[in-house]
């Protein structure tokens, strides 16, 4: 789809993007105010979130409004749904890009690290597709893209909780997606591989290298990607084409692989 035509009257509607004050989160926020969208900024750092929100507000001549919340609490996604009823904010565009990596073997993940991670990926997305969904489908429609990851087709040693959380963030999109689109609320799941950014605790030396080698991408590809798959009413896609390629592979890798991998990432856990 022509990029020209997602552009709307500057201001004319609202996005709201989780996670928005760094990374891919930061990216989806300034395409969104490019095509002409005020925002809601949402992560847990407020002056990441105020620095953000001036930059994007002097580049692109929108408002952005600043929520600073943790979403990996209980009864997050109700707190920013009620706080936007309550503010009077009319959300056209939801992105629910917040995330938590974690790549540790089970055993020795702390409690804590589980549950708001869990809570994090699945329980605030779900909630929040819920809420936003019904406000959406009930205005004629909306849009609402959820992050995922390629991992989920790598359930492998040090990945379990972190992939098996976004293995349901694809699963729910993809069925919720389904379910919506009889009321023009269309729903996309991103599942990008390696993207170099701090999520995954690279130095800016080991991301410049990942780029370099292709081995991984860059926010704003990632970003771009997702929005242009959103608009086209996806339900599900991996932004690097190459990466599809990897699919069958990981299903099919031998245990002596599995082995060899879990021992040589292991001074990587943490």
């Amino acid at each position: 789809m022509c990029r020209k035509k997602r552009y709307i009257p500057r201001g004319s509607k609202l996005a709201l993007v989780t996670g928005a004050s760094t990374g891919i989160g930061r990216c989806y926020a300034e395409q969104l105010a490019e095509l002409g969208y005020n925002l809601i900024i949402v992560s847990r750092t407020e002056s990441a979130l105020q620095t953000a929100a001036t930059e994007i507000e002097e580049k692109h001549g929108v408002k952005v409004i600043v929520k600073p919340m943790d979403l990996a609490v209980e009864n997050a996604a109700e707190a920013l749904f009620e706080w936007c009823k309550a503010e009077g904010h009319v959300v056209d565009v939801l992105i629910n890009n917040a995330g938590m990596f974690s790549f540790c073997d089970m055993t020795n993940t702390p409690v804590e690290r589980v549950k708001r991670t869990i809570t994090l990926h699945d329980i605030t997305y779900t909630v929040l597709c819920q809420l936003f969904g019904n406000d959406m489908a009930e205005r004629g429609g909306g849009y609402i893209l959820n992050m995922s990851s390629f991992s989920v087709w790598m359930p492998f040693p040090g990945l379990a909780l972190y992939s098996a959380s976004k293995a349901y963030t694809k699963s729910f999109s993809v069925a919720f997606a389904k379910e919506m689109r009889y009321k023009n609320v269309w729903v996309t799941a991103v599942c990008p591989a390696g993207i170099a950014t701090d999520l995954y605790g690279l130095t800016k030396k080991w991301q410049g290298i990942g780029l370099k080698l292709h081995a991984l991408s860059t926010p704003s590809f990632c970003a771009r990607r997702g929005l242009n798959s959103l608009w086209r009413k996806k339900r599900c896609i991996v932004p690097d084409w190459w990466c599809k390629a990897f699919i069958p592979i990981c299903a099919i890798l031998p245990r002596f692989a599995i082995n060899w991998l879990r021992n040589f990432t292991m001074k990587w856990q943490k």
